[in-house]
């Protein structure tokens, strides 16, 4: 098939089309791309450009309406205040009976009268010459305040005991130690210790683990055997620890208070 197109002056879509149905739709379309990509871009510089000079013009049409408004300020005027120096003195508060005095005490004393016996009748129990010697007298006894103190001696106390709760601490804040620190306790306990009999004759080795308490005078007390040994070993230990000087007694809150002390104590034959 001859081809009547003109290759010098041909486009792409007229080579790619040749020979071909060019009223399909895809030839059309591709003629008026570069056509509607103009219309396109054009139209989206002119929305950009009218968006950009938007407040622009707002501002050129509204301007002149703005300009023609007329602010109103309303102007207040404030009374001034009243002078103080004219103002009378508040009017005195209204007279208030006095209160009434206070009421004395008294007690009821009449005179004794001579009468006969018909005449006698029963009266109040007349007091004692002693108990009217500091009250006022009067003709009825009436319970009020009286216009003297009588003070009353009081012994004042000679000492002020120290109240503390008696209680045995296992944990503290120093606790208590013996006279010279761990070294001088364990060379107390090697050079007191006898080794029992019966636990030597058994070859017998261990440790005997003590519990007692350190008082706050450092006097040892209440002594327990938590870990027995047997074969005399642990009444040595208990005579031993029974026999030590006093301790230094263990701490708390800056005072001296007994403590729960555990001990072992080791029985080795050298």
């Amino acid at each position: 098939m001859a081809s009547n197109i003109n290759y010098a002056n041909a486009s792409m879509d007229d080579i790619v089309f040749e020979g071909r149905n060019k009223t399909y739709g895809a030839y059309v379309l591709r003629q008026v791309y570069n056509k509607h990509v103009k219309i396109a871009t054009a139209i989206a510089i002119t929305l950009f450009i009218l968006v950009l000079s938007a407040p622009i013009i707002a501002n050129m049409i509204g301007g002149d309406e703005a300009d023609e408004e007329v602010q109103v300020e309303k102007i207040v005027e404030l009374a001034e205040p009243p002078s103080l120096e004219n103002k009378p003195p508040p009017p005195p508060p209204p007279d208030l009976p006095p209160p009434p005095p206070p009421v004395t005490s008294t007690v009821k004393f009449t005179p004794p009268v001579i009468k006969k016996d018909e005449e006698v009748r029963e009266e109040e129990e007349i007091p004692d010459q002693k108990e009217l010697e500091d009250v006022v007298i009067a003709t009825k006894t009436v319970v009020g305040t009286t216009t003297q103190e009588v003070l009353t001696e009081v012994e004042a106390p000679t000492a002020v005991g120290e109240v503390v709760k008696e209680e045995i601490f296992n944990f503290v804040e120093q606790q208590p130690t013996f006279p010279g620190g761990m070294e001088a306790m364990f060379r107390y306990l090697g050079k007191n210790i006898k080794y029992p009999n019966v636990a030597l004759r058994n070859q017998l080795e261990g440790t005997v683990t003590l519990q007692f308490v350190v008082n706050k005078e450092g006097e040892i007390s209440d002594i327990t055997v938590l870990k027995p040994l047997g074969g005399g070993t642990d009444e040595e230990a208990i005579r031993v620890v029974k026999s030590m000087p006093k301790w230094t007694p263990g701490r708390q809150n800056g005072r001296a208070v007994s403590v729960r002390y555990t001990l072992p104590v080791r029985f080795k034959i050298q």
